[in-house]
């Protein structure tokens, strides 16, 4: 195989809500963190032991403000990107690095039930979407018996 492949796909739950970053040429960029856990038994002690990760997820324009309408801090989403290094300098000149997950394509997984349980917040039904199609595409059926 002679080509590279860059792809990432992470279903999670938001820690917070989306961060809207608007440019003057009408572009806008939103950013959230995103929750991914990993649940094992330790052998040793039978314990229950849950690792989280914590990815930094960058949407764009219209992408961004869909994902700012509908999703609320806990609720779950599928999110499929590629990873992005950026370098940055900080208050002290210091060269550092950000990984994060650029955003081509997500799902919303919080329906309007789980959302309206006690404690959470209510939005529209949101819609499935996926920020590189052109507008007016429709998706063909899924035929399959699974």
């Amino acid at each position: 195989m002679s080509g590279t492949l860059n792809k990432v796909m992470l279903i999670g739950h938001l820690g917070d809500a989306i961060k809207m970053h608007y440019f003057d040429d009408k572009n806008c960029i939103g950013r959230f963190p995103l929750a991914t856990n990993e649940t094992y038994t330790n052998k040793q002690t039978n314990e229950k032991v849950t690792n989280t990760e914590w990815h930094n997820i960058v949407v764009r324009n219209k992408a961004a403000e869909i994902c700012e309408k509908y999703l609320n801090k806990g609720d779950k989403v599928y999110i499929e990107g590629r990873l992005k290094t950026r370098k940055w300098q900080d208050d002290k000149g210091n060269d550092r690095y950000s990984t994060e997950i650029q955003c081509v394509d997500f799902t919303f997984l919080t329906t309007k039930n789980d959302a309206a349980k006690p404690g959470a917040t209510t939005a529209d039904s949101p819609p499935k979407s996926n920020p590189e199609k052109p507008e007016g595409i429709q998706e063909q059926p899924n035929d399959l018996p699974f």
